[in-house]
């Protein structure tokens, strides 16, 4: 077993309760780590035994493209069974990262974890 991390992903995304939150996209920063079975990849050092984070990133922004969640909550869940669907990894832990959203504050983020059933 091993893990795979993204770190920093910037997804832009329609989300957010308020109105005004719901004009225009939100960039969110979200890390991502994925457990997986990686002793094949490290005897052949073939990367079609591992899993492809490229293919991994690109499914996550697509996702954000195609959301219009209110919660980061909601959001992470459909991240989180999108990739657990799509890529054979035993689990997978998000932090979802919203920048500017409170005046008093940098960011704000969730962090969320599933593990395949």
């Amino acid at each position: 077993m091993g893990k795979i991390f993204i770190e920093g992903l910037s997804v832009d995304t329609l989300i957010g309760v308020y109105d005004w939150e719901r004009e225009r996209l939100t960039e969110l920063s979200i890390d991502i780590e994925l457990e997986a079975e990686l002793e094949k990849a490290m005897a052949s050092d073939d990367v079609m035994d591992t899993i492809d984070y490229a293919k991994v990133a690109d499914c996550v922004v697509q996702v954000g493209k195609e959301s219009q969640f209110e919660l980061l909550e909601a959001f992470g869940a459909k991240v989180m069974d999108t990739v657990l669907q799509q890529f054979p990894v035993q689990g997978i832990s998000i932090k979802i990262v919203k920048p500017g959203i409170l005046p008093n504050a940098r960011r704000v983020a969730v962090a969320l974890s599933r593990a395949r059933t």
